[in-house]
């Protein structure tokens, strides 16, 4: 992987590294430029410019295409970096119990008793340095670096909401339910994230926070985005899909939402975003209007009032139950009468399928878009049996006549994806490259749309220390320090602190989302031209 410097003219950029072939990562000199850098771009975007995620010592930008990376690239070099006007900002206090499960841990790894621990983080101010991860999650620098502990060998695949964790240099609130890493010391109820708000995180970057010591968590009610039970159920004149069986997971999920990084919010979105267009095509509708994703089958629905509908994605037999039962073929339209029935059958290959409904599914759209977001809880939750999603009225065209061809699905053999190298290669030698690419790797059950988590033979870091968290992208494969590679899907946070050894190409991403629990993968390195 090459990593392009700037000139002996003074700049406050001093590195890029590629992210994939639509991102790229720029290394600063400290903490001021980082937020000078992500003032710039988020006031005067660059053309071609989805995204900017600022970390603790560099900012990523993510393009629209490999071709708008490589202008916005050369565009980055050249740029003189100026300083943001600061504000003011006011003192957040969050009360937590000191209870955490690491904290014995974290005594034993400072030196300091556990009372010491919380004497410690109480007795500071933290300041908030730049939000990722997850929405509401922001990093906190304090005073001093007496708290300051490495990330825990192998991240917890759960951590429960509220909980006040250091990592590194930082300081945290898991604001949900999520992955991570960080070594957990408390608890608190105050919500970190609410969409209800006007400014939806509690703790902004320049804020400050005071921790305080509690006996008892007080918790904070959540108030609902979403709208009351009676209104996803049949009511007069809806039109559209009641939900019999669920499935194992069966979420609305549109192309996503873009440009929400500094939030901490990932694009989400379909997983397979070939098959949801082509679904969406067949019954007439726009790309983007939103459908049902669906995993491992076992979907059952019926329709409220006459519906064109479409199955794309893993092959599957699909049922429709009336007064005389038939079975209808995937990617091609047909009409589902008031009260038929239909069943998504296991899937003979691949894993995950797309059922659309002519005018898409009309639920309320959460920053931009309807999509499901199972990292950050954006969007709307899983769906449940008797829920009905009405059909709205996203369509473009008439729905076709004929079937699509489906391109082919991963099953029992070993499906290759290729790989850019980097950004963090270089935090590996030849060998670990070699291991990543000559072995195959398992799907494990710990899977899900947030990251594949990989079983094969660790792979070996030859740097030592902790890499500070930056931003990333879907496709990344970060490598933790057990060694075993966790792929990032759409549903990813948005910063990490693992190094991220290659990124699997955009086009690749498809079909990585059909690869089912069990199913193998070997990676191939390719070449990307900046």
């Amino acid at each position: 992987m090459e990593v392009e410097t700037r000139g002996s003219k003074p700049r406050r950029i001093r590195a890029l590294r590629p992210v994939g072939t639509r991102a790229v990562l720029a290394e600063l000199d400290g903490l001021k430029d980082v937020l000078a850098l992500q003032d710039m771009l988020t006031r005067a975007p660059l053309p071609g410019q989805v995204d900017v995620v600022a970390a603790a010592e560099t900012v990523m930008v993510v393009g629209e295409s490999a071709s708008a990376i490589r202008a916005i690239r050369a565009r980055l070099l050249e740029l003189d970096i100026t300083t943001p006007e600061v504000t003011g900002s006011g003192l957040v206090v969050i009360d937590t119990v000191y209870d955490g499960e690491d904290l014995t841990d974290v005594a034993g790894i400072t030196g300091l008793s556990p009372d010491a621990v919380v004497a410690a983080h109480t007795g500071q101010v933290w300041t908030v340095a730049f939000a990722g991860f997850a929405p509401g999650f922001g990093y906190m620098v304090g005073q001093n670096d007496v708290l300051t502990v490495p990330r825990r060998p192998s991240p917890r695949t759960a951590v429960p909401a509220g909980s006040v964790a250091l990592g590194g240099p930082y300081s945290a609130v898991y604001p949900r339910s999520s992955p991570g890493g960080w070594h957990l010391i408390g608890r608190t109820g105050a919500r970190m994230w609410d969409l209800e708000r006007t400014q939806p995180a509690l703790v902004r970057p320049g804020d400050r926070v005071q921790y305080r010591a509690v006996r008892e968590v007080v918790n904070v009610a959540a108030v609902s985005t979403r709208p009351p039970e009676s209104e996803q159920h049949l009511g007069s004149g809806l039109s559209g899909l009641r939900i019999l069986k669920p499935g194992a997971q069966s979420l609305v999920e549109d192309l996503g939402r873009r440009g929400y990084g500094p939030l901490g919010v990932s694009a989400a979105g379909a997983l397979d975003r070939a098959s949801l267009r082509r679904a969406n095509r067949l019954v007439g509708n726009a790309a983007s209007a939103a459908a049902i994703e669906s995993v491992n089958g076992g979907l059952v629905v019926e329709a409220v009032g006459d519906q064109a509908v479409a199955v794309t994605g893993a092959p599957s037999t699909l049922t429709v139950r009336s007064s005389s039962n038939r079975t209808v073929p995937m990617a091609t339209p047909f009409v589902l009468l008031d009260g038929e029935v239909l069943t998504v059958g296991p899937p003979e290959c691949g894993f995950r399928s797309y059922l659309a409904v002519r005018g898409g599914v009309d639920v309320a759209e959460v920053l931009g878009s309807r999509s499901a977001d199972t990292m950050s809880g954006v969007g709307p939750a899983p769906l449940v049996p008797g829920q009905v999603l009405p059909a709205g009225g996203n369509t473009v065209s008439a729905a076709v006549g004929s079937p699509e061809l489906q391109p082919d699905f991963p099953s029992t053999g070993v499906t290759v994806l290729e790989v850019v190298p980097g950004p963090r290669d270089d935090w590996f030698d030849s060998s670990a490259i070699e291991s990543l690419t000559s072995q195959e790797w398992v799907v494990t059950p710990q899977s899900n749309r947030v990251g594949m988590r990989l079983d094969g033979t660790p792979l070996q870091r030859t740097r030592k220390g902790e890499l500070p968290s930056e931003g990333t992208v879907a496709g990344a494969l970060q490598i933790p320090p057990a060694g075993l590679p966790v792929l990032f899907l759409a549903d990813h946070p948005i910063t990490g602190g693992y190094p991220v050894i290659g990124v699997v190409r955009e086009e690749h991403l498809d079909l990585a989302a059909q690869v089912p629990i069990g199913g193998r993968i070997r990676f191939g390195l390719t070449t990307f031209t900046p």
